[in-house]
């Protein structure tokens, strides 16, 4: 649709008054520059969008509370963290947004781990473009855990697996000092009762800020039953 046109004006003006909600929602952990950063990021996802699947277009109009501000509410629950990494990062939702916001941060680094080679690309040309503290890896998670050396304050995953198969990715890291914080939808309790049959697990469910039913599953211990 041409610029301008009646829907594309209404589409910018829903995008302003969504990232407002997004401010109020992380206005006390995220700086004004690292909003003006995630201003060129928001502007990339939604420019590849047109040739790239990275969100699903329903999202859209909501990508500043359904995407960024859903990202960047992990930000407190690892106050002081600096070393990240974020399992099949996709568009860069947790890890992108996050890594915008560690501009600041001294020695912070977020590593993201995606193995569909468009997407990895993606990744990597907004990071040469916005300078993001942050290296990509495209490969599957699971190479990359088994050849891993490095070691994480936090590991994060968006949309990726359920529980059980996702602690089961995060456990070498979490083996080594991590923890885990993982946002989960409307169906949390099942699948944490899915997963307490394989694992014994050390949790905290935190409320999401932009997910009425939904909860961040804070892994601080795990453990194979």
């Amino acid at each position: 649709m041409p610029r301008g046109s009646p829907m594309d004006e209404t589409l910018q003006a829903g995008l302003a008054e969504d990232r407002k909600q997004a401010i109020a929602l992380n206005q006390d952990s995220v700086s004004r520059e690292t909003w003006a950063r995630l201003d060129a990021f928001v502007a990339r996802v939604i420019q590849r969008q047109e040739t790239m699947n990275l969100i699903a277009p329903s999202t859209i109009p909501r990508i500043w509370t359904r995407h960024i501000a859903d990202s960047l509410q992990l930000l407190p629950l690892a106050a002081g963290a600096k070393r990240w990494i974020d399992f099949g990062s996709g568009a860069g939702f947790p890890g992108l947004a996050i890594a915008c916001a560690l501009v600041e941060t001294t020695g912070g680094q977020l590593h993201l781990v995606e193995s569909t080679h468009k997407k990895a690309a993606f990744l990597r040309e907004t990071i040469d473009a916005l300078h993001l503290p942050a290296i990509v890896h495209a490969q599957r998670i699971e190479d990359f855990t088994r050849s891993n050396k490095l070691r994480f304050e936090v590991v994060t995953a968006r949309a990726v697996a359920p529980l059980e198969k996702l602690l089961g990715y995060a456990n070498p890291l979490l083996k080594t000092g991590a923890v885990g914080l993982f946002p989960k939808g409307q169906d949390v309790e099942a699948e944490l009762t899915a997963a307490s049959k394989s694992w014994k697990i050390d949790i905290d469910l935190i409320p999401s800020k932009t997910d009425p039913h939904g909860r961040i599953v804070l892994v601080r211990r795990l453990a194979k039953n």
